[in-house]
């Protein structure tokens, strides 16, 4: 089942259930696979599996951004609303890797690639990105690569 069938299944679940707060967040996925499905990207109509999840990671990427913003802005209503908001979407995300493993993956890519140096970071980003695409965020990969092109 897709992405988008799994989604409108939920939504009306949720519907059924009156969780208004719930079904917004599910109609913003919904919204967001509707926007890229008629995009340039998917010109039969489908979306891959990997532009769905830039774009779930995308959408609890600005979630929590806004949530920091309210924090800092002192609203903490409205920050609790995005940090639910986020957990919702997170759970269409594959599971997120350990730092740990994170760290292994990274130090084998970087001997497939063999880069010595911070020079190489380009090389290395390109291929972890492409590999642990939905299981790691881009910034915490490019942070674990400067680490440990750096020693």
């Amino acid at each position: 089942m897709s992405l988008a069938e799994i989604i409108n299944d939920d939504i009306k679940k949720t519907m059924l259930a009156r969780d208004s707060r719930k079904l917004e967040a599910l109609r913003a996925i919904k919204a967001a696979l509707l926007i890229a499905k008629t995009g340039k990207d998917a010109g039969s109509g489908e979306i891959p599996e990997d532009i769905e999840l830039q774009l779930l990671q995308r959408l609890v990427k600005q979630r929590k951004e806004s949530a920091e913003i309210y924090i800092s802005q002192n609203r903490p209503d409205l920050a609790e609303d995005e940090q639910f908001q986020s957990a919702i979407i997170e759970a269409y995300l594959p599971e997120q890797m350990s730092p740990d493993e994170l760290r292994n993956i990274i130090k084998t890519i970087i001997g497939q690639v063999g880069a010595s140096s911070i020079k190489d970071m380009g090389k290395v980003m390109g291929l972890a990105s492409k590999q642990l695409a939905g299981k790691a965020d881009n910034k915490a990969i490019s942070l674990v690569i400067k680490d440990l092109l750096q020693v």
